[in-house]
């Protein structure tokens, strides 16, 4: 007997794999998203696919440069600038909730995030690399303790997972990230803090010069972050 895929679940599968795709570089920013191609190789009818593509624009992912032409999007520096500084607020806010809040047992689990990215960052592997990452980001919003925290970071989380696959400067993520580890399993609220804020705005500016080729911000043109508020936390990413 036949199954018959429900229609959400088929939006769902198309959306994951073009989400994914744009994510990990397949897709790149100005690549057209063409309804009957889309169908085509999905084996799908094209409802589906519009649905996906309309989930996609809501995201941040796609952009209409017509009614009938979607594109991957091409995040401006003001883009980019914007979403590291909601990082920047949540994740620091959250680091220092996590050092307070956390179990023996979430700590264990960061631990083995940690393990698993020391492991894919030595055999180089970019899409393993960035999951784990990211799965380590979400575990100190978990260990926070606080579901409208996470609620709030959902509707950005797709794009910021953009962002840091972006950074390919892998040995020092993964020293950045073991620091931060280190002081959540403290328990050491404030160096947690510390922590994650020099490492937000550490993988800003190697973001920045990835995409943009210099350190400039995406609001008044001065050098990095820091130069808007005065304070320094070192370079290098």
């Amino acid at each position: 007997m036949t199954t018959v895929e429900p229609l959400g679940a088929v939006r769902e599968r198309v959306l994951a794999t073009l989400r994914q795709e744009i994510i990990s570089g397949r897709l790149r920013p100005g690549d057209r998203l063409v309804e009957r191609e889309l169908a085509d190789r999905f084996g799908v009818s094209r409802v589906p696919v519009r649905e996906a593509v309309r989930a996609l624009l809501a995201e941040g992912f796609v952009t209409f440069e017509t009614p009938r032409r979607a594109v991957v999007r091409t995040l401006t520096r003001t883009d980019v600038a914007e979403l590291f500084e909601l990082r920047e607020a949540l994740e620091v806010y959250a680091a220092g909730r996590a050092a307070e809040r956390g179990t023996r047992d979430d700590v264990a689990r960061l631990e083995e995030l940690l393990d698993a990215a020391a492991r894919a960052t030595d055999s180089g592997e970019a899409e393993a690399i960035t999951d784990i990452n990211t799965r380590f980001h979400d575990h100190v919003l978990a260990m926070a303790g606080n579901g409208l925290l996470i609620s709030v970071m959902e509707p950005v989380d797709g794009r910021l997972r953009w962002l840091t696959r972006q950074n390919e400067e892998w040995r020092h993520l993964l020293t950045e990230h073991r620091a931060l580890y280190e002081a959540v399993a403290s328990g050491d609220a404030d160096r947690a803090r510390d922590i994650a804020l020099a490492h937000v705005r550490t993988n800003y500016r190697s973001t920045v010069r990835h995409l943009f080729g210099d350190g400039r911000d995406g609001r008044d043109g001065r050098d990095g972050r820091d130069g808007r508020d005065g304070r320094g936390d070192g370079d290098g990413s």
